[in-house]
């Protein structure tokens, strides 16, 4: 019941409140499409399944999945789903949002769905995390779909998972459906380049900020937050580019070294024993501590509402590159503004997963596929374009970064609600 009424009370913090507080700053740049404001602040579809499974000691447990599809007034949805304990309706409802908003801000065919289970996925052997997965499938299987709604990985999800629910879907459809989901192994109709798109896309985001900026990458001091696919690819593209990763933050603790820390070494380490595990390379240092690290750029690839009104305070940083969906919240957004730090914000700097996933629907339809050249340069000019766009309106309206990005991405969205139409 709780829960329930956040929905209509939303503290301002909470993932859904920030997203609405988003919404809300750009409707004065929204001209007559403002009429139609109301579109982005209701989902359009939000399911919740329970998934009951046979555990390997021989009871049954009951865990609680979500599906929503927030638009798809511009294409079927799409976006991630996410194994987390703290997985919650009003999480996944900001999340589908976000993916509306990313999605339309590339310029990409399609509205915005999320998914998720209330699960410790760590806590399950390798046949139980089956079983949650396919049944999670059976269950939202009459809304997903590959011309409906496609799923993807997200957090503790991962190619396997998309293996078990193409194939969970296929199975009850009668007929191989590759194209359901995005993320997929390789050999079953995966994409070269998206394990690593995401962070990609936030280096790619970056170096033009840092450009803009005037800002040289070499020798440029880096802090991230989280050093999962996202977190970690962007710092070893940073790294090639001559930048310093002066601190990395992840489920195990923070590691700080001025000199820069070698990734070479960190990164295997960090995928067995987390960043702590790399005791030689730095200083272990208290979690809070990250916010305060020396650094040029600060790239939070976590999870939502970790820059707060006092971590905004304490950075050094003057650029921020939002590689987690929702990081930053609302108060902490006009404080960054005010100390004249740039924020990149998630719905453009993190696209360039769904972006590739995007390619991959694509070639999981025409059953012909591209090489990881062709990948990465389709992906850096839709990136580069889109940025140039959002920087472009910014500069016009003189708005943030974030408002620009609404500004234009909630324009096509709700120009796309209005030529529709109501039906009936």
């Amino acid at each position: 019941m709780s829960e329930k009424l956040s929905f209509v009370n939303p503290t301002a913090n909470s993932p859904w409140g920030t997203y609405l507080s988003q919404v809300d700053r750009v409707v004065p740049y929204l001209g007559p499409l403002a009429r139609w404001v109301e579109t982005l602040k209701r989902p359009k579809r939000a399911l919740i399944v329970d998934v009951p499974i046979e555990m390997d000691d021989g009871t049954i447990a009951h865990f609680e999945g979500y599906r929503v599809q927030h638009n798809m007034s511009r294409g079927p949805g799409k976006g991630g789903v996410r194994f987390h304990p703290d997985v919650t309706l009003e999480e996944v409802m900001a999340l589908s949002a976000w993916m509306t908003i990313k999605t339309a801000a590339v310029n990409l065919p399609y509205g915005g769905a999320k998914g998720g289970i209330r699960v410790d996925p760590k806590k399950l052997s390798l046949q139980e995390l089956e079983k949650v997965t396919r049944r999670y499938t059976s269950e939202i299987g009459i809304i997903i779909g590959p011309h409906t709604d496609i799923p993807a990985p997200d957090v503790n999800t991962n190619a396997q998972i998309m293996a078990w629910m193409m194939d969970t879907y296929s199975m009850n459809v009668g007929g191989t459906a590759t194209g359901v989901v995005t993320g997929k192994p390789l050999h079953l109709g995966g994409s070269l380049g998206r394990v690593k798109a995401t962070g990609r896309g936030v280096f790619v985001t970056g170096r033009e900020a840092a450009r803009r900026l005037g800002m040289d990458l070499r020798g440029a001091r880096i802090a991230v937050q989280g050093f999962g696919n996202v977190g970690s690819v962007a710092a070893e593209l940073f790294a090639e580019a001559g930048a310093k990763i002066v601190a990395v933050q992840d489920h195990t603790g923070t590691i700080v070294n001025s000199n820069g820390l070698d990734l070479a070494k960190l990164v295997p380490i960090s995928r067995t024993d987390g960043v702590v595990g790399f005791k030689a390379g730095g200083d272990i240092v208290p979690n809070e501590d990250f916010w305060g690290v020396a650094c040029d750029i600060l790239i939070p690839a976590a999870l939502e509402g970790q820059i707060t009104a006092e971590r905004a305070q304490r950075t050094t940083a003057k650029l921020v590159l939002e590689g987690a969906n929702g990081p930053t919240v609302p108060v902490a957004d006009d404080i960054l503004a005010e100390r004249g730090v740039l924020v990149v914000p998630d719905v453009i700097c993190n696209a360039g997963g769904v972006t590739v996933s995007y390619f991959e629907w694509v070639q999981d339809f025409s059953s012909f596929f591209w090489d990881e050249d062709e990948i990465n340069v389709r992906l850096d000019r839709i990136m580069m374009n889109a940025l140039n766009q959002i920087w472009d309106t910014a500069d016009k309206h003189k708005i943030s970064l974030r408002t620009a990005t609404y500004a234009v991405a909630c324009e096509r969205i709700l120009m796309a609600r209005q030529e529709r139409g109501l039906y009936p």
